[in-house]
């Protein structure tokens, strides 16, 4: 014969009853738990930064808004050899070149639209000139789509205003290229 095993008693909603999980849920087992965790982490210091006040230390590599440069003597440095439009993978990079007097080719437009750009630096590593860059500033926005569509002279403006900033992220990052 065979003996007896035994086993949960099945309800009628066809779940098993189990003692212990009845008298663990009587109990409030769980509610306890969850309460000696919170307990736990309730003295300690926090953690949590205010973030306008406190920032986080961002690393020497991070890729944030685009920036034009300018050579020492005000020239642009752009040479307009579309290679950073060439390799843009979202395509958010727009150029149209013109040629000037002197030969040289200029850009007379260099759109970069930022609702696009996946902030890879592709255009940074393909630029031959180091012309177009991605600064480390991070708190810019735009209310619209239309606000974070960057123009030539808006990237010029940025690039002048952090050049200084800018030059000494490239020279603190040649070692490593």
């Amino acid at each position: 014969m065979s003996t007896p095993t035994s086993k949960p008693v099945e309800s009628a909603y066809g779940s098993a009853f189990s003692l212990r999980d009845f008298l663990s849920s009587f109990f409030l087992i769980e509610l306890l738990k969850g309460m000696r965790l919170t307990g736990k982490y309730a003295f300690r210091s926090k953690i949590t930064l205010e973030y306008p006040e406190e920032k986080t230390p961002l690393s020497p590599r991070f890729r944030g808004l685009h920036a034009l440069r300018r050579y020492e003597n005000g020239e642009e440095r752009c040479i307009a050899c579309k290679l950073c439009e060439a390799v843009c993978p979202a395509m958010a990079i727009t150029i149209e070149s013109d040629l000037r007097a002197d030969g040289s080719r200029r850009t007379t437009r260099y759109d970069i639209d930022l609702s696009k750009c996946i902030f890879c630096g592709f255009c940074e590593e393909s630029c031959p000139v180091d012309s177009i860059v991605e600064t480390s500033i991070l708190e810019y926005h735009g209310d619209k789509r239309g606000d974070l569509y960057f123009t030539k002279e808006m990237l010029l403006a940025v690039g002048d205003r952090f050049e200084s900033e800018i030059a000494a992220n490239k020279q603190a990052d040649a070692k490593y290229r």
